[in-house]
C-alpha cells in the first residue's frame, strides 16, 4: 500500500468514525454520470469500456450503502431518452446493463426495476423481471435498477395506472376528482412503498436532476460531485453522507 493509499484509508476511517448512525439516508438515488467521457479522458475509442468499468462500480456503492446503513438505493444506469442513442452504442450498452444486473442478483442483492420497460428490448426487460422475481424474497438491501426511466415518463405512467385502476372499479372521472390527492399518485410510483430518497448523488460535475425521480425528490437533498462515475470513491461516498448529516432538512416548514 502506498503512501497516498494509506492517507485516503486514514481519512475514511476518520470519516466514517465521525458518522452518525441516525444521519444516515435511508433511500439514496444515484445518477451515474460521466462513463463515456472517463472513456474518453483514458484515451479510449470504444465508449463502452467506460460503460463497463462504471458498471463493476455499482456493486462497490451498494457495499458501501449496506455498510453505512442505507435501506434503499435507486441506480439510474439508462434514462428513456438515452434509448434514442446510435444502435452502435446502445446495443453495448444495453448488453453491459443486462450482464451487470445479473451479477447483482448473483451476488445476492435484491433487485427491483424501475422504469418504463415497455420501452425496452425483450432481451433487456426479460432480464431484469427475471432478477426481480429471482430475488424478490431477499431481506435488506433494496436496489432500484432504473432502466429506460424518466420522471416525467414515471408521473405519466401513474396517472394512468391510477385512472385504470379506478376505471375498473366502475367509478367515473367525477369520482376521482372528488378524492384525488397526492399520496393517490404516489401509490402508482414506480417505487411505491419505498420512502422518498432522502439524498441524490450526481457524479461528473454536472449539477441538474435530468428528470430523476421528479415526483420522490420533493424534499431530497442533493450532492453532486466532478469525479466521473467510474472514478468516484468510497471517501467521496462518506464526504456525501457528511454533507448530508450536517444539512437541517426543514421540509419546507
Amino acid at each position: 500500500m502506498g503512501l497516498r493509499d494509506l492517507v485516503y484509508r486514514l481519512y475514511e476511517h476518520r470519516l466514517e468514525t465521525k458518522l452518525s448512525k441516525d444521519g444516515v439516508p435511508r433511500h439514496v438515488g444515484v445518477i451515474i454520470d460521466g462513463n463515456r467521457r472517463w472513456a474518453r479522458a483514458m484515451g479510449m475509442r470504444d465508449v463502452a469500456s467506460g460503460h463497463r468499468k462504471g458498471a463493476d462500480k455499482i456493486s462497490e456503492l451498494l457495499g458501501w450503502c449496506r455498510e453505512s446503513g442505507v435501506e434503499v438505493v435507486t441506480v439510474w444506469m439508462l434514462s428513456n431518452d438515452n434509448l434514442n442513442r446510435p444502435r452502435e452504442e446502445l446495443e453495448p450498452l444495453l448488453r453491459i446493463i443486462e450482464d451487470v444486473t445479473q451479477e447483482l442478483v448473483a451476488e445476492g442483492w435484491r433487485i427491483s426495476p424501475v422504469g418504463a420497460l415497455d420501452l425496452l428490448p425483450d432481451r433487456t426487460a426479460n432480464v431484469l423481471k427475471n432478477a426481480k422475481e429471482a430475488s424478490s424474497h431477499r431481506p435488506g438491501l433494496i436496489v432500484n435498477v432504473a432502466v429506460g426511466y424518466g420522471g416525467r415518463r414515471e408521473i405519466a405512467d401513474a396517472v394512468r395506472s391510477l385512472l385504470q385502476e379506478h376505471a375498473s372499479k366502475g367509478a367515473s372521472i367525477e369520482d376521482l376528482v372528488e378524492v384525488l390527492d397526492v399520496e393517490h399518485i404516489a401509490e402508482h410510483l414506480y417505487t411505491r412503498g419505498q420512502p422518498d430518497p432522502d439524498l441524490l448523488i450526481r457524479t461528473s460535475g454536472e449539477q441538474r436532476l435530468s428528470g430523476f425521480m421528479l415526483w420522490q425528490s420533493a424534499h431530497s437533498e442533493f450532492y453532486f460531485h466532478e469525479a466521473y462515475w467510474p472514478d468516484f470513491r468510497r471517501v467521496d461516498f462518506l464526504r456525501a453522507l457528511r454533507d448530508y448529516a450536517a444539512r437541517n432538512r426543514r421540509y419546507g416548514s
